[in-house]
């Protein structure tokens, strides 16, 4: 059934938006020095017990006690090993500690080197929400094509409406920029 042309940019929108609230999450697990529960909450941890992936947060309470630790508690004791083994495995470089029930993670300084580490895998994840918003556009631009055979657009129409599709992306592309540059002088800063 074909969408109005209204409805289908603000799909593309939605798509363009979303992708740049999980760019926010990725950036959140971008430590910057300090602990924080969000650089881990989102870790997939394999759970053998269970035969499954979750996302860190479903699994225990993470919390800061300490402005360079943070101390996770599992639900269930039997899943600590799996948690501990996903923390030390993450491309994150801490090096988690089981205790009785929790789990401590000091949170190191960061080297002037593994600064530099985070800025690059910075630049990466941007470029990564960069593809995701031009497959976004593509879609949108692809489905403005489909309403023009359908006659449902005219020509000038299509015109105008790849135009909103391109300002959408040029406002977002902007909008991962700023997130970048703002994160990268974050981590940077001594």
């Amino acid at each position: 059934m074909p969408q109005d042309p209204a409805t289908a940019i603000k799909e593309v929108e939605s798509h363009m938006s979303a992708g740049i609230d999980h760019l926010v999450q990725d950036f959140s697990g971008v430590r910057t020095g300090k602990a924080s529960p969000a650089l881990i909450d989102n870790l997939d941890v394999y759970i053998h017990a269970y035969g499954a992936s979750q996302k860190l947060k479903s699994l225990a309470v993470i919390s800061s006690p300490e402005p360079r630790m943070l101390n996770v508690q599992p639900f269930d004791p039997s899943t600590t090993r799996d948690i501990e083994k996903a923390i030390r495995e993450s491309k994150l470089g801490l090096n988690p500690a089981a205790a009785d029930r929790s789990i401590r993670v000091p949170i190191p300084e960061l080297s002037e080197e593994r600064r530099r580490d985070m800025v690059k895998l910075i630049k990466t994840l941007a470029e990564e929400a960069k593809v995701r918003l031009r497959g976004a556009r593509k879609a949108g631009i692809d489905e403005a094509k489909k309403l023009k055979t359908e006659n449902i657009l005219t020509e000038d129409s299509l015109k105008t409406h790849e135009k909103a599709i391109q300002d959408l992306t040029n406002k977002f592309t902007k909008k991962i920029d700023e997130l970048a540059t703002a994160k990268e002088e974050d981590l940077m800063k001594i």
